[in-house]
C-alpha cells in the first residue's frame, strides 16, 4: 500500500522536509503540508517540480482539527515542523488516529521558557496502546547530533566519558540582526540560564557565563558558548559510563550585543504587558519586526560546522574523536531554497521518517535517536546531502 505523509508546518524546515520528501517519493508517496497560512504551502508546492504536493490549512493548536485532517489525507505519518509549543496537541492527535509521529524539537510550555521531554516521554503508554512509534527530535541538534554519539558509542568506544556537542554557524546575512529559526524560540534558548551535566548532576550556568574558542573545521575558530539543549537530557539516560555532557554555540559580538540591549530593555519578556489599551507580549512584538527567517535564504553566505566531541576508553586506552558535518548555506539554497540552519534541521526529519516508514527505525512507544541503530541513519545523511567527517584527536 502506498505510504502518504502529512507534513506540519511551512517555515524554513518545513519547506526543506517538503523538497526532500519529493526527492524520495518513492517511500513518502502522497505528500500533503499543512499550516495555518494555506497560501505559505502553496508557495512550497508551487516550487517543486514533478511531484505533486497537496497542501491545507490547520491550526496546530487544535487537537480535533488536527484529527480530522490526518483522517482525510489517510496519513501514514506526521512529520511535525511546526513550533515545539505545538508537539502535544499533534501527538495527542497521532494516539487519536493510530498514525506515527515525529518532531524535530521537544516540548516548550508557551508561557515559561523551559525545555524538557517529561511530558511527551508521558506519553509512551499512551503510542503503546494505540500501535504506534514517536520519534523525538529528528533535526540536528537535537537528532543528528544524538546520532552521532550512538555511532561513536558504536563503534569507537567501550565507554564514553565526555560529551561536547559544538554548534557553529558562520553564515552571514547582512542584516545587523536577525536569527536563523522562529525568533521567539531561538531568543528563548540564547536567554536562558546554561545548563551542564557532570557526574549524574545538573549545574547551571549564567546565561553566556562559559565560553571557548573552538577551531572548526572549514570555518576557522570561533567564540562558543555554554547553552542548555534538550539532546543532553536523553543522552544521559542512553549513552554508557558518561560522566560530562556539555552544549556549545557559537555567536558574534553582534548577536551578542544585539540581544543583551533588548533583554535590558525588556523585548525578549515573555509576559503581556499594557501598551495603548492592548496586551502584548514583547517577544512576540520583537518577532513582527525582524526579518522573517524564512527570507534569509537568498542572502546567507558562508557554512555551519555542527558535530561532537566524545572522549572515553577503547580496550583500556583512552580515545577521543571529533565527528562533524559541515554546510555551505548558499549550496543549501540551491537545492532547496533554503539556507543551512532550514536544511540541516529538515534533511534529518525527512531520514527519521524514511527510516520510520521502510521499518528500519522502528519501535512502538516513544523514543529519543539514539536509542536505534546509528548505520543506517549515518548512510542516508551522505546520501541525503549531509556528508560528516570523523577525526581521531590527540
Amino acid at each position: 500500500m502506498k505510504n502518504k505523509t502529512l507534513i506540519i508546518g511551512a517555515g524554513g524546515v518545513g519547506r526543506v522536509v517538503a523538497h526532500k520528501c519529493a526527492m524520495n517519493a518513492d517511500v513518502f508517496g502522497e505528500i500533503t503540508l499543512a499550516s495555518r497560512t494555506k497560501s505559505k504551502c502553496d508557495t512550497i508546492a508551487s516550487e517543486i517540480e514533478n511531484v505533486t504536493i497537496h497542501t491545507a490549512a490547520v491550526d496546530a493548536d487544535n487537537t480535533e482539527e488536527l484529527i480530522e485532517l490526518i483522517k482525510k489525507v489517510e496519513a501514514s505519518i506526521v512529520i511535525n515542523v511546526a513550533l515545539p509549543y505545538q508537539d502535544l496537541t499533534i501527538m495527542d492527535a497521532c494516539i487519536a488516529t493510530g498514525v506515527d509521529y515525529l518532531d524535530t524539537a521537544n516540548y516548550e510550555h508557551p508561557d515559561e521558557a523551559k525545555f524538557e521531554y517529561k511530558e511527551q516521554w508521558a506519553r509512551d503508554e499512551a503510542f503503546k496502546k494505540a500501535g504506534i512509534m514517536g520519534l523525538l527530535g529528528s533535526g540536528f541538534d537535537p537528532g543528528v547530533t544524538n546520532v552521532f554519539c550512538a555511532y561513536a558509542q558504536k563503534h569507537y568506544f567501550d565507554e564514553i566519558h565526555t560529551i561536547d556537542i559544538l554548534d557553529c554557524n558562520a553564515g552571514d546575512h547582512g542584516y545587523p540582526f536577525a536569527t536563523n529559526f522562529n525568533p521567539e524560540i531561538n531568543l528563548r534558548e540564547v536567554s536562558a540560564k546554561g545548563r551542564y551535566w557532570e557526574e549524574g548532576k545538573w549545574i547551571e550556568t549564567d546565561p553566556m557565563e562559559i565560553k571557548m574558542v573552538w577551531d572548526y573545521p572549514e570555518v576557522g575558530p570561533k567564540d562558543s558558548y555554554l547553552l542548555y539543549h534538550e539532546e543532553m537530557e536523553s543522552l544521559v539516560k542512553h549513552i554508557k559510563g558518561l560522566k560530562r555532557i556539555r552544549f556549545f554555540m557559537t555567536f558574534g559580538e553582534s548577536y551578542l550585543t544585539h540581544m543583551k540591549c533588548l533583554e535590558n530593555v525588556g523585548m525578549l519578556g515573555i509576559e503581556p504587558v499594557e501598551h495603548q489599551g492592548q496586551k502584548i507580549v514583547p517577544i512576540e512584538f520583537l518577532k513582527t519586526l525582524l526579518p522573517d527567517p524564512a527570507s534569509l535564504g537568498p542572502r546567507t553566505k558562508g557554512k555551519t560546522n555542527i558535530g561532537i566531541v566524545a572522549e572515553g576508553i577503547k580496550e583500556g586506552k583512552k580515545k577521543k574523536i571529533y565527528i562533524y558535518q559541515v554546510s555551505d548555506h548558499e549550496k543549501c539554497y540551491e537545492e532547496v531554497k533554503s539556507q543551512a540552519v532550514s536544511y540541516t534541521t529538515g534533511v534529518p526529519a525527512m531520514i527519521g521518517a524514511k527510516l520510520m516508514l521502510e521499518k528500519v527505525w522502528y519501535r512502538e512507544g516513544v523514543h529519543n535517536m539514539e536509542e536505534f541503530d546509528p548505520d543506517p541513519f549515518m548512510e542516508e545523511l551522505n546520501k541525503q546531502g549531509l556528508p560528516w567527517k570523523i577525526e581521531e584527536l590527540q
